[in-house]
C-alpha cells in the first residue's frame, strides 16, 4: 500500500502553522460527497471505522481501538483490511507476458507465483510499483496503487494500442466488479481454512490460486504489504460483506477490523517501499533500492522503458550502503515546525515520517 497515506499521516500528526490549515484541509479532507466508496463502506461505519480522503476514496484509518492497539493486535493475531481502492486488472491473450516485459523490469515469472516490479517511463523513473502474478501463459493478474490508477490505465493503454497495431494479442479488463479484502496476521491460514476445501498450507508466500471461499470464487494470493503472513483475497463484490464477516465470526474474536493507519505503520516497520516516498517518476528504482527486481535478462539486454537510463552492473559497496539507508530516509523525509499551542512560538523544526514506530513502544505522547 503506498501512495499519499504517508502524506496524509504528515498532516493528521504533525501541527501546521496556522496560515497553512486551511490548505491542508482542502488537499486531504475533501467533502464526502466527493469521495468514492467502497462495497464495505457501510460495513466499516457501522463497526465504528474512522472514515477519511484517501487517494479519492473514502476510506478507514482506524475503528474504534487505537492505531497502535491495531497494529500490535494484527502481529499478534490479526487484522482484516479493505484494500478495494487499489486497481486490480487482467492482461490476456498470447502475447500479454512479452508486451508486459516491455513496461516493467520484470523478474522470471513463474505460473501462480506473484512479484513485486515497477512501470518505469521513459527515463527510467517509477510510474508505480505493482504485484503481478501469472495466472497462465495467457492470462497476467497485476494489482496497481489506487492513486496512480488513471495514469497507469492510460498508460498501459496508450502502449497496448501501439502494440496490437503491430498483430501482437493482448487485450485487458479491469476488475471493477471485484473488491480486495486483505487478511493479514499469523490466524489467517486457520481462519480461512474454516471458509474453503482447498488445503491452504499448501498455499506457499507468494503464490496464487483461483479457488472457492465461502461460496465465491476468488484470486487467493498468499502475500501482503505488512509484513505478516497472510492473504489478499479478490472477491466478487456481491460476496465482499459476508466474506468479511464470516472471517471474524470464525476468528472468534480474535481477528479484527483495521484501517490504514496501521496498515502504514505495520508496512513502515517491515521496511516496505512507499510510491511517492522512496519511489517517484523522478527518481530510479534502483536509487529506491530496488534494484533486485530486475530480471537477469533485463539486466543483461534491457527491452523496457528507460532501461539505457538505468545502472544494471553490481552493486558497489557504496551503491549497497545507499540502497540499505533508503527505507531509513524515507523516514525523515520533510521538515515541519513544532508549534507551542500556548503561545504560538515557533519551538523547532524537525523531520517526521507521519507515523509512530508502535513495535518500539513509540507512541503519540512520545512526539
Amino acid at each position: 500500500m503506498r501512495g499519499s497515506l504517508w502524506q496524509l499521516g504528515q498532516s493528521i500528526t504533525c501541527h501546521p502553522a496556522q496560515a497553512d490549515k486551511k490548505a491542508v484541509a482542502r488537499r486531504y479532507f475533501a467533502s464526502e460527497a466527493d469521495q468514492k466508496k467502497t462495497v464495505l463502506y457501510d460495513f466499516h461505519v457501522a463497526n465504528g471505522g474512522k472514515m477519511v480522503p484517501f487517494a479519492g476514496w473514502s476510506m478507514p484509518i482506524q475503528y474504534k481501538d487505537s492505531i497502535m492497539d491495531s497494529t500490535v493486535n494484527c502481529g499478534q493475531n490479526g487484522g482484516l483490511f479493505d484494500v478495494s481502492h487499489m486497481c486490480g486488472l487482467s492482461l490476456k491473450g498470447k502475447d500479454c507476458f512479452p508486451f508486459l516485459e516491455k513496461l516493467v523490469m520484470l523478474l522470471a515469472l513463474p505460473l501462480e507465483q506473484e512479484l513485486l516490479t515497477v512501470f518505469t517511463n521513459e527515463k527510467g523513473g517509477a510510474i508505480d510499483d505493482s504485484v503481478i502474478t501469472k495466472v497462465k501463459d495467457d492470462h497476467i493478474y497485476l494489482v496497481v496503487n489506487a492513486g496512480c490508477r488513471d495514469k497507469d490505465l492510460a498508460h498501459i493503454e496508450e502502449h497496448m494500442k501501439a502494440f496490437k497495431a503491430k498483430g501482437w494479442d493482448v487485450s485487458w479488463h479491469i476488475h471493477d466488479e471485484r473488491s480486495l479484502p486483505a487478511l493479514q496476521c499469523p490466524l489467517g491460514a486457520p481462519v480461512l481454512q474454516h471458509l474453503t476445501k482447498d488445503d491452504l498450507s499448501k498455499l506457499y508466500f507468494g503464490e496464487f490460486r483461483i479457488l472457492d471461499i465461502n461460496g465465491a470464487t476468488c484470486f487467493l494470493t498468499r502475500t501482503g504489504y505488512t509484513g505478516e503472513d497472510g492473504f489478499e483475497i479478490s472477491v466478487p463484490s456481491e460476496h465482499a460483506v459476508d466474506l468479511a464477516k464470516a472471517i471474524l465470526e470464525k476468528s472468534e474474536g480474535k481477528v479484527r477490523l483495521t484501517g490504514l493507519g496501521a496498515r502504514d505503520s505495520l508496512r513502515l516497520e517491515a521496511g516496505l517501499c512507499l510510491y511517492g516516498n522512496d519511489m517517484e517518476q523522478q527518481k530510479s528504482p534502483v536509487e529506491a533500492g530496488l534494484t533486485w527486481a530486475i530480471g537477469k535478462r533485463g539486466r543483461a539486454e534491457g527491452g523496457f522503458l528507460g532501461a539505457e537510463c538505468l545502472s544494471h552492473g553490481s552493486a558497489s559497496s557504496d551503491d549497497e550502503y545507499r540502497s540499505s539507508r533508503n527505507i531509513a530516509i524515507s523516514l525523515f523525509r520533510q521538515y515541519r515546525n513544532v508549534i507551542d499551542h500556548g503561545g504560538g512560538d515557533n519551538l523547532k523544526e524537525f523531520i517526521s515520517a507521519g507515523v509512530n514506530a508502535y513495535a518500539l513502544g513509540c507512541t503519540d505522547e512520545g512526539l
